[in-house]
């Protein structure tokens, strides 16, 4: 898909404090999803409704998410990187390719 011309490009959204990068490994159903997280731990991940019909997620993708402060093993989906912002976040080292090849792509 050709870039629009004048399109400016897209600044890449960076995990802030209390925010973590995770690699979708299930979709569960009921706008719910299972996510391994850069530091190690796997993760219930609730897809808020402003993304539901406008952002598709898959098993394999990156997402932003930030935990929950009641329930450690819940987050909230703030963000799903593309393809080329997923290759500048490994080179960044936000998240290790061996997380990545747990998931399979």
């Amino acid at each position: 898909m050709p870039k629009k011309t004048g399109e400016a490009p897209k600044e890449l959204l960076l995990p802030a404090e209390g925010q973590i990068v995770c690699v979708v490994t299930e979709i569960i159903g009921a706008d719910w999803i299972k996510m391994i997280c850069a530091d190690g731990s796997e993760k219930m991940g609730r897809i808020p409704g402003k993304f539901r019909r406008k952002v598709w997620i898959a098993p394999g993708d990156l997402v932003l998410a930030a935990p929950w402060d009641y329930q450690k093993n819940k987050a909230d989906v703030l963000y799903r990187y593309e393809k080329d912002e997923k290759k500048k976040i490994i080179e960044m080292g936000y998240i290790s390719k061996e997380i990545l090849d747990l998931v399979g792509k």
